[in-house]
């Protein structure tokens, strides 16, 4: 933050020659130039559609298939299936490329960039001369060229999305990486342009390096390529999804300013107001009436929920009590007190509506219901058995109708088990028997078998 001291010797004129100066900084007087309006896309892009466009090297060529899946459906959208090569911020035909994205025609809207495949090398300035890379002059020179290609990008009203580099294996890769991220992170805010850091959605629970991670869907699978720098397709579908997230916000915010206010003064506004057809009052006899002002100036309740009406002649008619079927509007009040910083009470008053419900909303709403209800299976029973795998069970007690009202008796083990929570006396030889020490089994003895009586020689048995 600067500051500008001003003695009481200097003039008014050496005052705004400095402001003059510091307005002429390098990237300070790019957040002027922002288009006027909370929405970073454009609430009105050409044909009602958003025309988004990739740019970068072999990251972005990884990161368009991933947003060629996520935007799938969208009809919003309309994402370009081929990127735009940029080969590297450093290369010598940088200018060149620049200088062809500029005079380009093609409507575009949304611009996603992603580079740093091939950036830890020389820049070269000429066929002869470079800036070595690391050096002050690099990093300045870096961040002169990410100047040039934002400013090309939002001249043709782009909104440029600037995704980071994730963490690599390598640690002489890992710190090329975080110095680009750390140039990029400047610039982009300088230059008015979103810059989407990705560093901790591709790193363990430490910041370092890891090939795996979860998916989309949450489960652990291998996110980065075998080189340790590029991403697998898993990779980068999940890279594709912390980008489209914060597209899919602006673009929502952009759609919710295409509302556009009446224009005029308060009194045209009023005027026209009251000329455009109002609707019959359903709410009218419900406590929540409109209130409005005779031409005295006092206060009358439309609707109340008894209204006297004049005859012919002046008489007035007995009051006729509201027979609507609708619901009426019941609005309530809650009062809140709390203490202020300086120990004082302040009281609080939030309105609660409940507006009047149309019987017709009633019918739609209740048309699909039926007298059918489904039948009681019993207590649900759930059991973590490990792998993120819950088994549930259901216990319905024998001898009851499950479509019908249980009746459990309190003298049943299952009442005893599942509602008191007690314990059934273990029953012998059961598993659930723990008595120790175990009892003998008991030995039964048999008789002695009995002696044959001897046969008398020559005698056979009968037969049966």
């Amino acid at each position: 933050m600067l500051a500008l001291l001003v003695s009481p010797g200097r003039s008014l004129r050496t005052l705004l020659a400095a402001l003059a100066a510091l307005a002429l900084l390098p990237g300070r007087g790019l957040l002027a130039q922002e288009v006027p309006g909370t929405s970073y896309i454009t609430p009105f892009p050409a044909g009602d559609i958003y025309r988004m466009q990739v740019y970068g090297d072999a990251f972005a060529e990884g990161l368009l298939g991933g947003l060629v899946d996520s935007f799938t459906g969208d009809l919003r959208v309309q994402l370009q299936k081929k990127r735009r090569p940029l080969a590297g911020v450093t290369r010598f035909e940088f200018d060149d490329e620049v200088k062809a994205e500029e005079a380009g025609r093609d409507p575009v809207h949304v611009a996603i960039v992603m580079i740093g495949y091939n950036e830890r090398y020389h820049i070269r300035t000429s066929p002869r001369d470079r800036i070595d890379f690391g050096t002050p002059e690099w990093r300045e020179e870096y961040g002169r060229r990410v100047d040039r290609l934002a400013r090309a990008l939002r001249k043709r009203g782009m909104a440029v999305y600037w995704v980071g580099l994730p963490i690599m294996r390598r640690p002489e890769l890992n710190d090329t990486a975080q110095l680009i991220n750390e140039v990029v992170r400047e610039r982009a805010y300088l230059n008015g342009i979103k810059y989407i850091d990705i560093g901790a959605h591709f790193a363990d629970e430490l910041g370092n390096y890891t090939p795996y991670g979860p998916d989309v869907a949450g489960k652990q699978r291998l996110v980065r390529d075998v080189d340790g720098v590029l991403f697998t397709w898993v990779g980068f579908r999940k890279l594709a999804h912390f980008v489209e997230r914060e597209i899919k916000r602006d673009l929502t915010l952009a759609r919710s300013e295409r509302s556009i206010p009446l224009a005029g003064s308060e009194a045209e506004q009023k005027r026209i107001a009251a000329l455009r057809p109002r609707p019959p009052d359903k709410d009218a006899g419900g406590k929540g009436a409109a209130v409005a002002k005779d031409s005295k100036g006092k206060e009358a309740a439309k609707g109340a929920p008894k209204t006297s009406a004049t005859g012919p002649a002046g008489e007035k008619q007995p009051p006729t009590a509201d027979t609507s079927p609708d619901p009426k509007a019941d609005h309530g009040r809650i009062v809140l007190k709390t203490v202020a910083a300086g120990g004082r009470e302040e009281t609080v008053t939030l309105e609660l509506p409940r507006p009047a419900i149309p019987s017709a909303v009633l019918q739609l709403i209740t048309r699909k219901e039926t007298g059918e209800r489904p039948s009681p299976m019993g207590d649900a029973l759930a059991d973590d058995i490990g792998g993120g795998v819950v088994v549930l069970s259901s216990v319905t007690p024998l001898g009851t109708d499950p479509a019908g009202p249980r009746k459990v008796s309190p003298g049943q083990p299952y009442y005893q088990v599942w509602f008191k929570g007690e314990r059934l006396p273990p029953r012998p030889g059961r598993s659930d028997d723990m008595t120790w020490p175990r009892p003998d089994p008991e030995i039964a003895i048999e008789p002695p078998p009995r002696a044959k009586s001897p046969r008398p020689p020559g005698k056979t048995p009968p037969r049966s």
